[in-house]
């Protein structure tokens, strides 16, 4: 690793899927572009947030990151190596630095094995510590996330949604990672039990100085976490920076829109405070738009927009936007 560069460095990254559009003989071949050029950086203990609506290509990224999706193009970098250019022996000692956490709880566990089984696969597969002393570890692990010893011998369908969460949390630092990616954690969960996992991950990152990139649609969840946030729209990164520099001056006209359409706790301040309308769907990654991803939706759009992509336009300390209109 070269000291003092991020642990995690992601260059002009793509990954296509093959498509096939129509039927019979009138049926053509086309791309879906769910990740289409991104660029970011993670350092060392740090939480970046990522966010944008569903179907941007944040899930994909997530998973791209740590090799569960191909790339087609563009540079990964952890600890300073390229990961797709390991090979498989390399790769296989690499993944325990860089730990995933899934969306759905009810999906990522195995319903076959118990918890303790659960948390002593990846200690056992990678030889993290002797077999002989994985129970051990196995009853710290489920105390450090808030679960009692007792319940390891469990199996997930006698969990709630919030407790499996937690479960596959503790999975994730069974490895002693460098990195977790959590892929939108809580949004499978009720209000009530989102905090909680919040304040946990939140926890567990300082205790542990973790790196974490947060992936969510929520806003406020991930100004609650994050010390930088990344927007993103139909596969590109169009917003980054500090985060209360994001939410105090969103510079892009997505960002803008998505910070007018967050609720508020205030009802008199819900009541009154602008919105930004965005029409239309965005467009389909099979076929994106030319030049701007976003200008066909976008109310600052000239004719410049359709033409080329825009470059990043620095706004301030470590804060820049892909966008034209802020020349």
């Amino acid at each position: 690793m070269v000291m003092g560069g991020p642990l995690l460095e992601v260059r002009d990254l793509r990954v296509w899927y093959p498509v096939r559009r129509g039927h019979g003989l009138s049926a053509r071949k086309g791309m879906v572009r769910a990740v289409d050029g991104v660029s970011l950086h993670v350092d060392a203990g740090e939480t970046l947030g990522l966010v944008g609506e569903s179907g941007c290509g944040k899930s994909t990224l997530a998973r791209a990151l740590v090799l569960l999706e191909k790339p087609v193009s563009g540079e990964l970098l952890f600890e300073g190596r390229s990961l797709p250019g390991l090979g498989a022996r390399e790769l296989r000692r690499m993944r325990p630095r860089m730990q995933m956490i899934f969306q759905d709880p009810y999906a990522s566990l195995n319903p076959r094995m118990t918890v303790a089984d659960a948390l002593a696969e990846p200690m056992l597969v990678h030889g993290i510590v002797p077999r002989a002393e994985v129970p051990a570890v196995v009853a710290r692990l489920m105390e450090r996330v808030g679960l009692a010893r007792r319940a390891m011998r469990k199996y997930p369908h006698e969990f709630s949604g919030g407790q499996r969460q937690r479960i596959a949390i503790a999975r994730a630092l069974a490895t002693e990672p460098r990195l977790v990616v959590a892929d939108e954690p809580v949004s499978a969960l009720d209000v009530s039990v989102q905090a909680q996992i919040i304040n946990l991950l939140h926890d567990l990152q300082a205790e542990m100085g973790l790196a974490m990139m947060f992936i969510s649609h929520d806003l406020s969840v991930v100004r609650h976490l994050s010390r930088r946030i990344a927007v993103m729209y139909l596969g590109r990164i169009v917003e980054e920076g500090p985060a209360e520099a994001v939410f105090a001056q969103p510079r892009h006209p997505y960002t803008q829109a998505l910070l007018s359409a967050a609720m508020t706790p205030d009802p008199r301040r819900e009541r009154t405070r602008p919105r930004i309308p965005l029409p239309g769907e965005p467009p389909s990654p099979i076929d994106p738009p030319s030049g701007c991803r976003f200008h066909p939706r976008c109310p600052m759009a000239g004719p410049e927009c359709a033409l080329r992509d825009p470059d990043a336009e620095p706004c301030g300390e470590n804060h820049r936007a892909w966008c034209m209109r802020l020349k």
